[in-house]
């Protein structure tokens, strides 16, 4: 039996459909956690879970899911922020559109904006929050052919270092969890060439797990995680060791 440490919680998970969103809400379900789901298209509930329907590049529409998250569910502990696109990939700059840059720095940068910011309004008056955005080795390192993904994931980086100084003696941490490539439906998104590229930069040799994400991310936004904040993980099977 899964360990109780989210009993009476309430989580939110942005792009919980598919892939790592799904599988932390899952074990957050799993760990006593009433979950909800937020994403474009939102998935038929499973056990433990709600789910609604959210633009996280959209201001109304994040704001509205999450009143209606408090609403529904009477508070909000957690959020995990999975919510993200790679936009092209194995494009260089030159040939690289500025309407596909806005767009993955809008669902990307600007939602983890807009989501954190909702989210630390619904946590302040319980002076308890975990806030937890997935963003990338690549915006550490940065991915040729990728600008505008590893640009965003570098943004997201600065957002959660800068935010979780602002509020850490709030009781509530902001902090992020930077993967390399992890087995997903995303994956199918980026060209042979570049994943080959982003696979050969794991001293492992492969890529990591969805279960693997989950374990980590569970902790970072458990009580147990109470002396981190502003701080980016790395899950990269060796790739970053600094």
């Amino acid at each position: 039996m899964a360990e109780k440490r989210f009993a009476g919680q309430v989580a939110l998970v942005t792009g919980g459909a598919s892939g790592i969103g799904a599988g932390i809400a899952q074990r957050l379900a799993d760990e006593g956690a009433s979950v909800a789901i937020a994403d474009v298209n939102p998935p038929a509930p499973r056990d433990g879970e709600s789910s609604i329907l959210m633009d996280v590049s959209d201001e109304a529409s994040v704001n509205g899911g999450l009143a209606a998250v408090v609403d529904r569910l009477g508070r909000l502990d957690i959020l995990v922020n999975c919510a993200g696109i790679p936009g092209p990939t194995s494009v260089n700059v030159t040939d690289y559109s500025a309407a596909e840059f806005d767009r993955v720095l809008a669902v990307n940068l600007r939602g983890a904006f807009l989501t954190t910011r909702a989210a630390i309004g619904a946590m302040l008056p319980r002076k308890y929050g975990r806030i937890l955005h997935l963003v990338s080795i690549a915006g550490k390192e940065g991915n040729p052919g990728m600008v505008g993904y590893s640009a965003s994931k570098a943004g997201m980086t600065g957002l959660i270092k800068g935010v979780g100084k602002e509020f850490a003696t709030s009781g509530i941490t902001v902090n992020g969890l930077a993967p390399a490539v992890i087995q997903t439906p995303m994956v199918a998104e980026v060209t042979p060439e570049m994943l080959a590229y982003m696979e050969s930069r794991i001293p492992m040799g492969r890529l990591g797990t969805i279960e693997e994400v989950a374990s980590l991310a569970c902790w970072i936004v458990s009580p147990e995680a109470s002396f981190n904040t502003g701080c980016i993980f790395d899950l990269t099977g060796g790739r970053a060791t600094w």
